[in-house]
């Protein structure tokens, strides 16, 4: 059971062949036995998941079911989520259990499927490989002494081990696409503002994304169709319809133009992991689609962009964290300073203090113009980029990630950390859409296959990979690890 698709387990309990709480438990029973080998949950909410699962196998025999009524699904634990603890990896947060649902959350309770848990994640959504968060590192469930990516690393090591069907991430910089590619899985990164930020803890509010995990697109199809929409909660969310995400993912790729960004193929990218990703477009080549070389000149530019942006906006987000409303509070403080000073110290990792300290000095005065207003304009051209490049191609493809996923504790350096995602954070910063598809192994370890599109052109990214998948086998390929006590 655990090796199906959500699009196989709806059928199956549309059929009446499983019922919701049979697949619930058995996915709570997996998670019991191998999760503590991953570290990919911090928190199991077992009997709220049975309850549920019995709400949603009582809808469908009163035939008013959501077409996903009844599938497990994990949320990383950056999505408040009433009467649940909401950590966000971090300690500062460890004590704060959520008084109202994220608009996410409730979007996915409508339609009666059923939450596992909250998943680990980098604190407060800051990192590349899961390392940083309070509750321990992931593990990869390809190979234990691998990184799963972050900072959704939980959240794509569970479904990738078979944990749960399908999950929720959040994407800064690459977070989705990025971990998806690690752990050999395909992770979607809307675009900005496609769904509602209501309700997530904000890192960087410009640029944060949340987007559905899963083994393959046509499940992230699915569950565009739950989480998708306006939200008058959330000022940033776009005023737009919805399409049926399900609804072309047959259409064929004849015609297709397919563009590849010279700056995603040069130095840096591993070989093999090029060679996986040329080979996938050859796929395409062959399945009606011609192919181009592009330019994104800007691209260099990317990461210090985004390293003034997202700390500056982490700095301002992170200063409600302060020890008097809610959340880690020091003990006997001798007044507000003491109060603030040692909380701040206390509840926040390295890697969340180097990020507020950046901030508040792109952001003090003096610098604002030097750094913030000028990556902003920079910025701006990285999005110009995009734009100019879609007037002559429908999509650009390349690698997710410049190597496979990296031993634990390999980067010491923050800046080589911060490189794992030279691909990725342009996206971000642009507002486009992007999907990360498992695309072969380079070094016994999965290799992703990034494709980006225009603003909004969602179905047309899941069209585009749904295609691939059917065309090769790379997402059903399983680790070994999730054989086990199958």
């Amino acid at each position: 059971m655990h090796d199906q698709t959500v699009t196989q387990l709806a059928a199956a309990l549309k059929s009446g062949e499983l019922s919701s709480r049979e697949i619930t438990a058995h996915y709570l029973q997996r998670i019991e036995r191998l999760d503590d080998k991953l570290n990919s949950f911090i928190s199991v909410t077992a009997e709220r998941a049975l309850n549920a699962a019995e709400a949603a196998d009582k809808a469908r025999a009163d035939g008013h079911a959501h077409a996903l009524a009844g599938i497990p699904l994990a949320l990383k634990d950056i999505f408040c989520t009433q009467s649940v603890k909401t950590s966000c990896g971090s300690k500062m947060l460890d004590n704060f259990v959520a008084p109202y649902d994220a608009t996410v959350v409730e979007k996915l309770e409508a339609a009666h499927t059923v939450s596992l848990g909250k998943t680990n994640m980098d604190e407060f959504a800051m990192g590349s490989s899961n390392e940083n968060s309070h509750y321990g590192p992931v593990k990869n469930p390809w190979d234990l002494k691998a990184v799963p990516g972050g900072s959704s690393g939980g959240s794509a090591a569970a479904v990738a081990a078979g944990l749960v069907p399908a999950a929720l991430g959040t994407d800064t910089g690459g977070s989705i696409r990025q971990p998806a590619a690690f752990c050999g899985i395909t992770g979607l990164k809307p675009t900005y503002g496609r769904v509602s930020r209501y309700g997530m803890i904000a890192y960087a509010s410009s640029l944060d994304q949340a987007g559905p995990m899963a083994r393959s697109a046509s499940d992230c199809a699915h569950l565009m169709n739950v989480i998708a929409g306006h939200d008058v909660r959330d000022s940033t969310s776009a005023a737009r319809g919805v399409p049926d995400y399900t609804e072309n993912l047959d259409a064929p790729l004849s015609g297709l133009k397919i563009g590849l960004p010279k700056e995603y193929f040069g130095d840096g990218l591993d070989a093999d992991v090029e060679r996986a990703v040329r080979e996938a477009v050859r796929v395409y080549e062959s399945l009606g689609a011609t192919v181009r070389e592009v330019s994104l000149p800007h691209t260099h530019y990317a990461i210090p962009a985004y390293y003034v942006i997202a700390p500056a906006e982490a700095s301002s987000n992170l200063s409600r964290f302060d020890g008097v409303r809610f959340g880690h509070r020091c003990e006997d403080p001798k007044d507000l300073i003491d109060l603030y000073t040692r909380t701040r110290q206390e509840g926040f990792g390295e890697e969340v203090k180097r990020r507020i300290l950046i901030g508040t000095h792109t952001l003090s005065e003096g610098f604002f113009d030097a750094y913030y207003i000028k990556a902003q304009k920079v910025r701006r051209l990285i999005r110009q980029d995009f734009l100019d490049a879609f007037e002559d191609v429908d999509v650009l493809m390349g690698p997710a990630a410049p190597t496979t996923a990296f031993n634990l504790g390999a980067k010491k350096d923050p800046v080589s950390m911060y490189l794992q995602d030279i691909y990725t954070i342009a996206v971000n910063l642009a507002g486009i859409p992007g999907i990360s598809v498992p695309a072969g192994f380079a070094h016994g370890r999965p290799v992703g296959l990034q494709i980006l599109g225009t603003h909004f052109a969602e179905a047309q990214l899941l069209n585009v990979a749904h295609q691939f998948q059917q065309a090769t086998d790379w997402h059903r390929h399983l680790p070994a690890l999730a054989e086990e006590n199958a």
